[in-house]
C-alpha cells in the first residue's frame, strides 16, 4: 500500500483534485464536530505552539479546508478571550506518492488567505509534509495538540492476508470486495483487517497526541451492521463486474482478477464504538452519521444517470487508479472505467453515500 497508493496528481481532469466532489461535501458537513473539538480544546491549558496534523491530506481544494477552520476557531477564541497570540505548527502527511509539490506550491496563497481572513495581527503559522503512513509512527511522543482525517481511514494497511496466501488462498470469484456472494471467510478476513488496523491507528496516535488532545476522524462507512450491503458494495460490484467483461474479451487473465482485492473497509458506528473502547485510549466524545443522495457526485447537482455514472467513474478512477495500474498495467484504464460507467447507467439501485464523523478526546 505504502509504495503503490496515491490518488491521482495535479489539477486535471482525472486528477483527485478534480473528482473530488463527494469527498469535499462530508468534510463541509464534518464541520461542526470539528469546531465543537476545537472550542473544547480552547477551554483546557493552552500552550504557546499549537500543533496540529491532517492525516492523508491528499491533495487539491480539500487539503486546506480542515486546517483553516482550526486555525482560524483558535485565533478568534483567544482573541475574545484576551489570550496572548499563538503560534501554530500544522503538519501535512499522506503516503509517500502523494502530490506534496501541489500542495507546497498553493501554501503561499493559503496562507495569504488566513491573514486575510484573521488579520494583520495573526500569526506565525509554520507548516511541513510529512510522508508515511499512518499504520507506523509519524510524530515524537505527545507533540499533537489536534489531529484530523478525512476520507482516508476507510483504507486497510493491506489486503487482508488471507485472501493473497499462494498457498491457500481465500477465492472470492470475480470480486474486487466483500459482495453478498462472497464466502464468509472473505468477510471475515476483511473485518479482522479492520480491527487490527484501526486498533492499531489508535495505539500510534495515542503516543503522539498530548493528554486532553482531540481526535476528528470522517470515514466511509454505513448505517446498517451487514458489511455486505449495498450501501458498502455497490460501487465495487460495478468496478467487479467491469473487471469480468475484460477477462470475457481476453483483456484481464482471470488469474489476475483473481488475485486482486480492494485494501477498504465501510465499519458501522458500532464497530467504532467497540474498538475506541477496547484500545482504552481515547473517549468517544461526537459519533454522528452524514448520508449525501446517490448523485452527490456531481456536487450536488440533478443530473441524469448517465452523467452521474460519467462523474462517478472519474471519482473512482481518481482513487483507485495507481492501485489497479500497479496490478494490472495501465493499459487497461480506459476500458475499465469505461465499462464501469456503461454498468452503473443501466442500473436503476441507488444507494445514500455514508461517511462516520468521530470526535476522540486523548484520555489523561
Amino acid at each position: 500500500m505504502e509504495q503503490v497508493f496515491s490518488m491521482e496528481r495535479g489539477t486535471g481532469e482525472e486528477s483527485y483534485a478534480t473528482n473530488s466532489k463527494l469527498q469535499s461535501t462530508c468534510l463541509s458537513l464534518s464541520m461542526p464536530v470539528l469546531k465543537q473539538a476545537v472550542l473544547s480544546f480552547c477551554c483546557t491549558d493552552l500552550p504557546e505552539t499549537i500543533t496540529i496534523a491532517d492525516l492523508g491530506c491528499a491533495s487539491g481544494p480539500n487539503t486546506f479546508i480542515a486546517v483553516s477552520e482550526i486555525i482560524s476557531i483558535m485565533y478568534k477564541n483567544c482573541c475574545e478571550l484576551g489570550r496572548s497570540p499563538l503560534e501554530f505548527r500544522v503538519f501535512f502527511n499522506d503516503l509517500p506518492g502523494n502530490d506534496f509539490n501541489t500542495i507546497f506550491q498553493s501554501l503561499p496563497a493559503f496562507q495569504e488567505k488566513l491573514q486575510q481572513e484573521n488579520g494583520p495581527k495573526f500569526g506565525p503559522f509554520f507548516t511541513a509534509g510529512v510522508p508515511g503512513s499512518f499504520y507506523g509512527r509519524l510524530f515524537p511522543s505527545k507533540t499533537l495538540h489536534i489531529v484530523h482525517s478525512s476520507s482516508s481511514i476507510h483504507w486497510l494497511s493491506q489486503v487482508p492476508p488471507e485472501l493473497v496466501d499462494k498457498a491457500n488462498p481465500v477465492i472470492n470469484k470475480g470480486k474486487i470486495f466483500i459482495s453478498r456472494t462472497s464466502p464468509a471467510a472473505v468477510i471475515d478476513s476483511y473485518v479482522t483487517q479492520f480491527r487490527k488496523d484501526f486498533t492499531l491507528f489508535l495505539k500510534l496516535r495515542s503516543e503522539e497526541i498530548a493528554p486532553k488532545g482531540r481526535m476528528v476522524l470522517t470515514l466511509r462507512g454505513r448505517t446498517t451492521p451487514d458489511p455486505t450491503s449495498d450501501q458498502s458494495c455497490l460501487l465495487w460490484d460495478y468496478l467487479g463486474q467491469a473487471f469480468q467483461d475484460l477477462v470475457a474479451k481476453g483483456v484481464v487473465e482471470e488469474e489476475m482478477l483473481d488475485g486482486y482485492y480492494t485494501p477498504y473497509y465501510e465499519p458501522c458506528p458500532e464497530e467504532i464504538q467497540a474498538e475506541v473502547e477496547k484500545e482504552g485510549s481515547f473517549a468517544v466524545d461526537r459519533l454522528e452519521v452524514v448520508a449525501l443522495p446517490w448523485d452527490y457526485v456531481n456536487g450536488g447537482i440533478n443530473y441524469d444517470r448517465a452523467l452521474t455514472a460519467k462523474e462517478m467513474a472519474k471519482a473512482m478512477r481518481a482513487v483507485n487508479e495507481s492501485m489497479i495500474g500497479s496490478h494490472f498495467g495501465a493499459d487497461i484504464m480506459d476500458r475499465l472505467f469505461h465499462r464501469f460507467m456503461e454498468i452503473m447507467a443501466a442500473d436503476t439501485m441507488e444507494v445514500e453515500h455514508v461517511s462516520l464523523v468521530v470526535s476522540l478526546i486523548r484520555n489523561a
